[in-house]
């Protein structure tokens, strides 16, 4: 099996019965040898009409004869495929994209629908010629918002509620963009000239990102990361940027002890290494070995020593108490700031898993901030936008706990950008086009002050 809308076939309707998006794409391109051009269609197929399905959904439910129930599944997987072409790839003919959906709908059992497949994208493409939008949308801003950028209602209630109608909508769209790839160069190895260099000798495409002297982030294809030069080397680590921000504002010193509270699979870990200059003791705390053994993985390919792994559940790790003179928890979140990464996250989370997350997040923190010394910092991040993750847990915290208190980033902190008045970072990708992340540096005042 070659065809890539085939294979996109497979691959998405194990998603609709339940399979996360990266696992079953994984699943089938492990099955077949294709060339870049046809992998980066095939992915590109699968995550965006995942990403999209509300508003395929709405598409087929008012131009179909055949109302959703009485549609099989596999019809309804085929049919986001025909109609994500048309509505979002401008490079694929209409014509192609209408005659491969009618070819995939008469190859998987359904011969006998070719014709309302054929005209259930037809008639997209004579409303399309007509109408500046052939999608019938509510007037309430929710439902409208969440059919037009395929989303669900209580995902954009949260954002509008923070941003305002034209910011929500701007950071919809944003979301729903393919995102990109960004590298934290390794500076115990090598400098970021130099990988700049490989690449483009490589023909791969790269721009450095302000004030973030480690990141370069990848222009257009760049074929599998594992093969790009320095990967094996240990010159560079994938990480975005405004995951890169977090180290700089937790800003380890060398020589001191500092634990990252959640650290598996070890990207901020790795940072926090190279920004100590591999000097001092690091504590890799997680409670999952199998993602431990990614991090250390990671630090050796790096080349760094000064990292220790414990194995266990940092809400009972009593003998880190009172020993981190700076200490990271980049606690698990609903991951609302990188919806895009993740094509499927939005259909997953929920209002109550989110509140399930913040009373975990809050456990978190009241546990590992006694892992810190008087006088030293702890650094909460997340990279979710839902304040019930983030200023409503720190707020709690600081009420319950008054010898905590925010310790704004400075004026000449790479983080000062990001900074509310408030004294925490929070990142807006439709804004800085980087993931969407929150962060705050805590200091825990000494007895005496």
């Amino acid at each position: 099996m070659t065809n890539p809308r085939q294979i996109a076939f497979h691959a998405l309707r194990d998603v609709h019965k339940g399979a996360y998006a990266d696992v079953a794409l994984n699943r089938v391109l492990q099955k077949v040898n294709l060339p870049n051009h046809d992998r980066r269609l095939l992915t590109e197929l699968v995550y965006g009409s995942v990403r999209r399905q509300r508003t395929l959904d709405a598409l087929i439910d008012q131009l179909g004869s055949k109302k959703s129930h009485q549609q099989p599944k596999d019809l309804r997987s085929i049919l986001h495929l025909g109609l994500y072409q048309l509505r979002y790839q401008e490079r694929i003919p209409p014509s192609a994209a209408v005659n491969t959906t009618v070819q995939l709908a008469k190859e998987n059992g359904f011969s006998g629908l070719t014709g309302f497949v054929n005209g259930l994208l037809r008639q997209y493409i004579r409303l399309g010629e007509k109408l500046p939008e052939p999608l019938q949308l509510p007037e309430n801003p929710v439902s409208r918002l969440g059919i037009l950028y395929s989303f669900p209602d209580w995902i954009i209630q949260v954002w509008l509620d923070e941003l305002g109608l034209e910011q929500t909508e701007l950071l919809c769209d944003w979301m729903n963009q393919t995102p990109t790839i960004d590298l934290r160069i390794n500076p115990l190895r090598t400098t970021i000239a130099d990988v700049e260099a490989a690449l483009q000798t490589a023909d791969v495409l790269v721009k450095r990102i302000p004030n973030l002297p480690q990141a370069l982030r990848l222009i257009g294809s760049s074929g599998a990361i594992n093969n790009l030069p320095g990967f094996s080397e240990g010159w560079w680590s994938v990480q975005d940027a405004s995951a890169q921000l977090v180290g700089y504002l937790l800003d380890p010193q060398a020589g001191e002890v500092v634990i990252d509270a959640c650290a598996a699979p070890g990207g901020k870990t790795t940072h926090i290494a190279e920004l100590m200059g591999d000097e001092g003791e690091i504590w890799a705390c997680d409670r999952t070995a199998s993602r431990l053994r990614k991090l250390k993985e990671n630090a050796q390919r790096l080349h760094l020593q000064s990292i220790q792994i414990c194995t266990g559940d940092s809400r009972n790790l009593p003998q880190f108490y009172d020993k981190g003179d700076r200490l990271l928890l980049d606690a698990p979140c609903s991951g609302l700031g990188t919806l895009h990464r993740h094509a499927d996250a939005r259909w997953r989370q929920t209002p109550d898993s989110v509140a399930e997350l913040s009373s975990l997040q809050a456990e978190l923190l009241a546990h590992t901030s006694e892992f810190v010394k008087p006088g030293g910092v702890l650094v909460y991040a997340t990279c979710t936008l839902h304040p019930a993750e983030n200023e409503a847990v720190i707020s709690t915290f600081l009420a319950n706990h008054p010898h905590w208190q925010i310790q704004p980033p400075s004026i000449n902190s790479r983080d000062y950008t990001y900074a509310t008045p408030q004294g925490w970072v929070k990142v807006w990708p439709h804004r800085h086009n980087m993931d969407g992340f929150f962060m705050v540096r805590l200091r825990k005042t000494n007895d005496s002050e």
